[in-house]
């Protein structure tokens, strides 16, 4: 029997985080690099997304993209891949939630919002797929929501994105999961983060979201690390296909 403790080691694997520029993203690439991964983040903002960088050092690269830009795809898998080679793993952590009610959304938020939660992450894991493919391993890893199963006020156009992500991850896994590539997702719960900001500038609101989880508190950045190590690594090897929420317990209330 191997070492438990080696399941979780990512050395020599390589990494995709999108959205790495800021809270769950970026904490995921600290982690998946302190597990000894090397990490690529991907986010708009260069001046953040080299905060990172340093923060890991040699062992992350930083490309400045819009994921959105669906003809620039294919560049954009070729940029993820020259520091380091193609990647292993792919975490799709960017998000966008316009926080508009049903009766004012516009054309303009709900295409940004799908093409960021949803499209995205389908047509940026196609194209990385093949290079997975070909090793005969791979890790894709999106990011549910709460809202992934439970409907929130001003929050049509972002659930009904993560409603999709849930059938995707699915779909993923019945497509590319005999190739030895599982696909999975992470539902966060309430963690400060910069979608969140507005919750947690409220300490009123935050503890009405505290108190609705089964252990009585919202979440910290560190809570993140296992889920996303185990999904990234060989420790999850027979998981495909699935929704694990990491959010203390709300939806189990």
């Amino acid at each position: 029997m191997a070492d438990p403790r080696t399941l979780f080691d990512l050395t020599g694997k390589v990494a995709c985080v999108t959205g790495a520029s800021s809270g769950l993203g970026r904490r995921a690439a600290v982690a998946l690099a302190a597990a000894g991964a090397q990490v690529v983040g991907v986010a708009r903002r260069a001046e953040a997304l080299q905060q990172m960088r340093d923060e890991i050092g040699d062992n992350a690269a930083a490309v400045a993209a819009d994921i959105t830009d669906r003809p620039g795809i294919t560049q954009l898998a070729t940029d993820i891949a020259a520091p380091f080679g193609a990647p292993d793993i792919i975490i799709h952590a960017a998000g966008l939630n316009t926080r508009e009610v049903a009766d004012d959304v516009t054309d303009e938020g709900w295409d940004q919002t799908l093409a960021i939660n949803l499209s995205a992450p389908f047509f940026l894991s196609q194209a990385l797929v093949p290079a997975m493919k070909a090793k005969g391993w791979g890790r894709i890893v999106n990011f549910a929501s709460l809202q992934t199963t439970r409907a929130f006020p001003g929050g049509i156009a972002y659930g009904a994105t993560k409603g999709g992500i849930a059938q995707l991850t699915r779909a993923m896994a019945e497509a590319w999961s005999p190739h030895g590539i599982t696909a999975n997702a992470i539902g966060p719960g309430f963690f400060p983060t910069e979608l969140t900001a507005a919750v947690f500038d409220d300490p009123a609101r935050a503890q009405r979201n505290a108190d609705q989880t089964c252990l009585g508190r919202n979440g910290t950045l560190q809570d993140i690390d296992g889920p996303v190590l185990f999904l990234c690594s060989d420790a999850s090897s027979y998981v495909t296909g699935q929704v694990l929420m990491v959010d203390g317990g709300f939806t189990a209330k």
